[in-house]
């Protein structure tokens, strides 16, 4: 039935009562009872006026221990180098101090790396993790959007008048033949997500590109040539590979073909040493490509495939006595994302009633999974006692009525940020009353719609959070600035589209690609104002790709078949 309300399936409701703190329920609750904690400015202050009366060279010794970032020249601010007292995070403060309209202080911690879960805390992502990097163990930007809520951009600083340095490859480019429909297509370069994972190992950066000729590539990002062989993953690759976050030689990827796991320690050049395929589950829907950057947490990968299935598996990582990596997976749940009310709603959308793919990169905040899937099905599934082997079961439901593509952003409060397209007319009704961009309250199943932004033309792009402000492309070219808390239109901005590519926000820069081949860097110092330019960059084809920010460097891919490295000159 087009256009009903979504109402929570039996098994989908969270059962009444008291939950646990590590519930999404139990920590917006504590979350509420929690002081608000000073933001960076206000600690300073209050900092300042206990030390006056201690003498100016205490004074001194303390403000010199507290300020971990210095202003440039023009009076943006940048991360200092060599491993400060404290992140930046993503959602624009430092240690979460001004992060996307919240205030969550962290640990102390190694400029790039996250800080330490804090005490109390039983579960598998920390809430309070939004915005800041994933790896306690590796300094990257390692798989899309950074971290399991998918809200971490990169790391600073952002060049100031970009120009590339290197492009892979030099002629040419990177195309491969794929069919689509039963029809052979070409493709070239790397499209949507295409994010290229960047990382610090040993002396060196590398940075892996999942790309339209089949491949998955790593670079040395210094001079762009080869670290290792390219591995042959048998297809194109439209989505962003991960990094191992534990420091385990290990990359994970899908392609239109299957799911690999690659151990990139061996003499010989990278190696599978696990595959999935899409018919290894049932049921199944629609097709076998794997899209979405999967997610690994606490020895478990998690993954969406386009055969409808959400896959959890068990890596049990190791190294072995020869110092090579070792893996010895187990699938040990699976489930399909889809059921037989969202069937019942998509019936007149033809053969596309079948189409239910997952396509968009899990999330993960405290024990909740979540994802949606192309009939727009967003759904939350509690993860709490998988360690002890209790199943998965799912306890959010909430349908949007269209293809959600993007993935769903979550802030360190537990709300979610969902961007879905304009595609079915069947659910069209539905798609209108709910939005294309909504920000959803999961403790609230049976109404969780806090707000949402219309667009006629949809969004591929994901959202980004910054400073309070939620930055959505749409796939007319349309970029809107939404105020996190009310969901007003802030701004608007206009450039070619569609824009497919997901914004990236570090050190108050934000980097957009268009659809005219332009990357673009604008000012996002204040965020609730329409974001001047400060540079552009002209590159070679349609960038759907979403761009990596790393140590000074910009990585992105572009439909003209090229990958590319930009940095000041």
């Amino acid at each position: 039935m087009q256009g009903r309300p979504a109402r929570p399936s039996g098994s989908g409701r969270a059962p009444a009562g008291a939950r646990p703190a590590s519930t999404v329920q139990g920590l917006v609750e504590r979350n509420r009872d929690t002081p608000r904690p000073r933001t960076a400015r206000e600690v300073e202050v209050r900092r300042n006026r206990v030390i006056v009366g201690g003498g100016v060279l205490a004074v001194l010794v303390l403000f010199v221990g507290f300020c971990t970032r210095v202003a440039d020249d023009d009076g943006t601010t940048t991360a200092t180098g060599g491993g400060t007292e404290e992140a930046q995070d993503a959602n624009g403060g430092e240690d979460g101090g001004d992060g996307g309209g919240g205030d969550v202080e962290a640990t102390p911690t190694t400029e790039g790396l996250a800080p330490e879960a804090p005490e109390g805390f039983d579960g598998w992502v920390d809430p309070a993790s939004s915005g800041k990097p994933w790896s306690t163990e590796v300094v990257g930007q390692l798989t899309f959007r950074g971290n399991p809520t998918r809200s971490y951009y990169g790391l600073g600083p952002v060049p100031k008048a970009p120009e590339v340095q290197w492009q892979y490859p030099e002629s040419g480019g990177m195309c491969g033949n794929s069919p689509v429909g039963g029809e052979n297509k070409t493709w070239c370069g790397s499209g949507w997500t295409g994010q290229p994972s960047a990382w610090k190992e040993g002396d060196r950066t590398w940075v892996a590109l999942g790309a339209y000729d089949k491949k998955i590539h790593f670079f040395d990002a210094a001079t762009g040539e080869s670290v290792i062989d390219d591995f042959d993953i048998g297809d194109i690759v439209k989505g962003s590979v991960t990094r191992d976050p534990d420091g385990f030689p290990l990359l994970y990827s899908g392609s239109r073909a299957d799911f690999h796991v690659i151990a990139t320690d061996r003499d010989g050049g990278p190696e599978s040493l696990w595959s999935l395929d899409a018919e290894a589950v049932s049921p199944t829907k629609w097709n076998d490509d794997w899209d979405g950057s999967p997610l690994i947490v606490d020895d478990h990968l998690f993954e969406g495939g386009e055969n409808g299935q959400i896959h959890i598996v068990k890596l049990n990582r190791a190294m072995g006595d020869d110092g090579k990596v070792t893996v010895d997976p187990q699938l040990v749940f699976n489930a399909p994302g889809w059921d037989d009310e969202l069937l019942d709603d998509l019936s007149g959308s033809g053969s596309r009633v079948n189409d239910v793919s997952i396509e968009n990169s899990v999330a993960i905040s405290g024990n909740t999974l979540y994802f949606s899937n192309s009939g727009g099905l967003v759904q939350g599934w509690d993860i709490a006692g998988l360690k002890e082997g209790e199943a998965p079961t799912r306890t959010f439901r909430y349908w949007t009525g269209d293809d959600t593509d993007a993935s769903i952003v979550i802030d360190e409060e537990g709300m979610l940020y969902v961007a879905q397209e304009v595609e079915r007319d069947s659910s069209s009704a539905r798609n209108a009353e709910v939005g294309q961009l909504v920000k959803l309250d999961p403790t609230k199943p049976d109404d969780p719609l806090v707000w949402s932004v219309a667009d006629a033309g949809g969004m591929w792009a994901t959202p980004a959070l910054w400073k309070g402000v939620v930055v959505a492309p749409t796939d007319s070219g349309r970029i809107v600035g939404v105020d996190r808390e009310t969901g007003d239109v802030l701004w608007e901005k206009d450039l070619p589209g569609p824009t497919w590519s997901s914004p990236v926000i570090v050190d108050d820069v934000w980097v957009q690609g268009d659809c005219n081949g332009v990357l673009h860097g604008f000012d996002m110092a204040d965020p609730r104002t329409e974001p001047p330019s400060l540079w552009e960059v002209q590159l070679e084809g349609c960038v759907e790709s979403t761009p990596t920010v790393f140590d000074g460097q910009i990585f992105v891919g572009a439909r003209g078949g090229k990958f590319y490295s930009l940095g000041d000159g």
